[in-house]
Formats: structure tokens, C-alpha cells, sequence
């Protein structure tokens, strides 16, 4: 990946495995540019250029979106979310695991508080584990899809991606969405095994699975910047 300038818009370069660039807004406002090696630089930027005002219109509505993004501390009483409702966190002196959500709360043990992001994200990470590759099973069947391993991790700005090797990544935030939404994020990156692109093909295959994929689509994007800690 390479952080590039041209003219006042800063990009991320980075390889991509298709024979076409593309431009995205990632999650955190900045702007990428996926190409195929070698690089093209002319091509580049005059994709950039071509794409000048489809670029800050975007970047506009990044802004509008993220304004309502919330700021989490790890005292008592404030609001984590899991499968898309909000727990209280309670703070404990003596607990077996580090966090445990239990009588509709979570529960950090006292001592770790200030390594709370840092717990949450394990919890997370183990929660994923345990429920995703089953729900990816069954929808893939119903895809008639065979994806292969599936891993929970730190995805920076993404909520998920798929290899050319049909390998399966998920952000550890996915398990802080609501069911419905989270099976979008699973269906869209299992339609990547068939279709590289957002093609009409690709979405086609989507709105078989999932009819109502533009409304849930729509959540993720209005609502996508509360799940965070």
C-alpha cells in the first residue's frame, strides 16, 4: 500500500487482484484506489480526476453520517452494543472471565478497565468465532456456495472481504450489528465468491437471498458508525 497525493486529494494505493481500478470512500473517510500491479500512475490520476466531484460528494456524506459516531467510556452505566441492543457495563471487583454479559448487562471486571477496549475486542473476537461459521454455512447452502476458512480480525476500515482463495474475513464489529444486518455483510462477501465486481449480476444474486438487501444496506451505511467502541 502507498500514501500518495495528487493534486488536494490524498489517497491509498493499494494492489488489487482485479484487471480494473476502482476508487472507495473507506470507513474512516479516507480514500483509496485499488489497482492491479504495476502500477499505472497516468491512469491513476486521471481516474481521480474523472472522479473529482463523485469523490467529495462522498466524502460530504462521510461526514454527515459520522457526525453522530459516539465516543465510549468504560465506567459504569454507559451502553455497549451486542447483536444490535445496547447493554449497560457494570463494573465488578471479582469475576471469573474478564467480561461477561449476564442479567442483561455487561460485566467488566474492575480491575481492567483501562484495558477495556482491549477486552471488548476479544469478547468480540470470541463471540464471532462461535456464531459466524455456522450462519455463513447456512446461508452459503443457500447460495449454493462452498466458501473456505473464515477468520475474525481487525479489518481497519472494512466490515469484511473475501480472498480469490474463497477465504471469509469479518471485523470483530460485525458481531455488534443487528441479525438482519449482519447477515447482509455475510451474503455480500459470499456473493464476491461468484462475482469479483457490483455488478447487476452480483446484486442480483444478493436480492435472491435477501429482497429487502437495499434496506439493510441502507442501515449499515446510516447507522454503521455507532458500532465502534
Amino acid at each position: 500500500m502507498q500514501n500518495r497525493q495528487y493534486k488536494d486529494i490524498a489517497y491509498r494505493l493499494k494492489k488489487s487482484q482485479r484487471k480494473t481500478t476502482s476508487i472507495y470512500i473507506e470507513r474512516d473517510g479516507s480514500v483509496s484506489v485499488l489497482a492491479p500491479e504495476p502500477y499505472d500512475l497516468n491512469k491513476v490520476e486521471s481516474l481521480i480526476e474523472k472522479k473529482r466531484s463523485w469523490i467529495y460528494r462522498n466524502l460530504a456524506e462521510w461526514e454527515d453520517l459520522n457526525r453522530t459516531k459516539v465516543q465510549r467510556e468504560f465506567v459504569n452505566g454507559e451502553g455497549f452494543l451486542y447483536l444490535g441492543r445496547s447493554y449497560r457495563l457494570q463494573l465488578v471487583k471479582e469475576q471469573e472471565k474478564n467480561l461477561a454479559l449476564k442479567n442483561g448487562y455487561f460485566c467488566l471486571r474492575q480491575d481492567l478497565a483501562g484495558s477495556g477496549f482491549t477486552v471488548f475486542k476479544q469478547f468480540y473476537r470470541e463471540k464471532g468465532k462461535e456464531r459466524l461459521p455456522g450462519r455463513v454455512a447456512e446461508l452459503a447452502a443457500q447460495m449454493g456456495l462452498k466458501p473456505g476458512n473464515i477468520r475474525i480480525m481487525e479489518l481497519s476500515n472494512r466490515w469484511a472481504s473475501c480472498a480469490t482463495t474463497g477465504e471469509l474475513n469479518f471485523h470483530w464489529k460485525v458481531m455488534m450489528l443487528p441479525l438482519t444486518i449482519m447477515d447482509y455483510v455475510i451474503v455480500h462477501e459470499l456473493a464476491h465468491l461468484k462475482y469479483l465486481n457490483h455488478t447487476t449480476a452480483f446484486w442480483n444474486l444478493i436480492d435472491k437471498v435477501l429482497p429487502d438487501y437495499q434496506e439493510r444496506k441502507g442501515w449499515l451505511k446510516f447507522r454503521g458508525a455507532g458500532m465502534d467502541l
